[in-house]
C-alpha cells in the first residue's frame, strides 16, 4: 500500500468520487468486510490509498479509479446547457448517475433550441482553456437559414459582422451547401466557423445580414467532430485521441 503522499486519497473519497455510494455506504463495506487493497481487507474506510496504483477491490470487482471524465453529448433541442434549472430539463438530466458523481460541467453552452455537440466534463483547466477568448478555438455550425445567403454574405461574414449590441464579430469562415424551398421561401443549408462565443452568435450574425436561423447545430468544436452515430441525448466518453484533439493545437 503507499504511504500517505500527495499521490494518497481517503478510501471512502476515492470510492465516492467514482459513484459507489455515500461515506456511510463504503464504511459499511468495510465493515461487511467486501473491500480489499493490495490483497489485504480494508479495516478502515479512512485509510489512505494510492487509487492509481493500489489495488482496490469492492465484492470482487477492480475498481478503476480517474480524476476527471469528459463526456461528448448530443445535445437535443429543448434542453438547456447548465448543471440546474429551475423550468427546464438540463443536460446532466441526461447522464446516468455514474457520470453526475463526478459533478460535470457544460463546457460553454448551447441555446435551449440548438443542437449538436456539447462536452461535459469535470476538468476545469480544460474548460477553461477551450473558453478562453484568447485561444480562439473553432466552432463549427450546420444550419438552415430563411432567405438566400449568397456570395456577399460569405464576403461580409469572412470580415466580421456589426451585431445589433455594435459589437463586431472576428472573421468567420460561411459555406453554402445548397438551397432548398419550403412554399415560396428558399432555405439555405449553410456551415459556418466561428472563433468566438457571443450570447446567440450564429444567429445575430445572419440578423445583421437580414436572415433568419431556423435550425442550428453544432457539429465541431476545435478538431473534434459530433459522433455521427449518437442520436439526440445520447452520448459517450471521449477516446484518448479525441481527448488529444482538444488538448492540442486547435488551427
Amino acid at each position: 500500500m503507499s504511504a500517505k503522499g500527495r499521490n494518497t486519497l481517503r478510501l471512502d473519497k476515492a470510492l465516492t468520487h467514482l459513484g459507489y455510494g455515500s461515506r456511510s455506504d463504503i464504511k459499511k463495506y468495510v465493515k461487511q468486510g467486501l473491500i480489499t487493497v493490495n490483497g489485504v481487507r480494508a479495516k478502515d474506510s479512512g485509510m489512505h490509498v494510492d487509487p492509481e496504483t493500489d489495488v482496490i477491490l469492492l465484492d470482487g470487482e477492480r475498481i478503476h479509479y480517474r480524476e476527471h471524465i469528459y463526456v461528448m453529448l448530443h445535445k437535443p433541442p429543448g434542453v438547456v446547457s447548465a448543471t440546474e434549472d429551475n423550468r427546464d430539463r438540463t443536460v446532466l438530466d441526461l447522464l446516468a448517475p455514474e457520470y453526475l458523481a463526478f459533478e460535470p460541467f457544460p463546457v460553454g453552452r448551447l441555446d435551449k433550441d440548438t443542437e449538436g455537440l456539447l462536452l461535459l466534463t469535470n476538468d476545469g483547466k480544460l474548460a477553461h482553456e477551450l473558453l478562453s477568448p484568447r485561444r480562439h478555438v473553432p466552432k463549427t455550425y450546420m444550419a438552415l437559414v430563411l432567405g438566400e445567403v449568397g456570395e456577399t454574405d460569405v464576403e461580409r461574414f469572412a470580415e466580421g459582422v456589426t451585431l445589433d449590441d455594435g459589437y463586431v464579430t472576428q472573421p468567420g469562415e460561411l459555406v453554402v451547401l445548397g438551397y432548398d424551398r419550403q412554399g415560396e421561401e428558399v432555405i439555405s443549408r449553410i456551415e459556418l466557423t466561428i472563433h468566438e462565443g457571443k450570447f446567440h452568435q450564429v444567429k445575430r450574425m445572419f440578423q445583421s445580414v437580414g436572415k433568419k436561423v431556423v435550425y442550428l447545430k453544432r457539429i465541431r468544436m476545435g478538431r473534434l467532430d459530433l459522433d455521427p452515430s449518437l442520436q439526440l441525448g445520447e452520448y459517450r466518453e471521449l477516446t484518448e485521441d479525441e481527448l488529444a484533439m482538444l488538448t492540442g493545437p486547435q488551427d
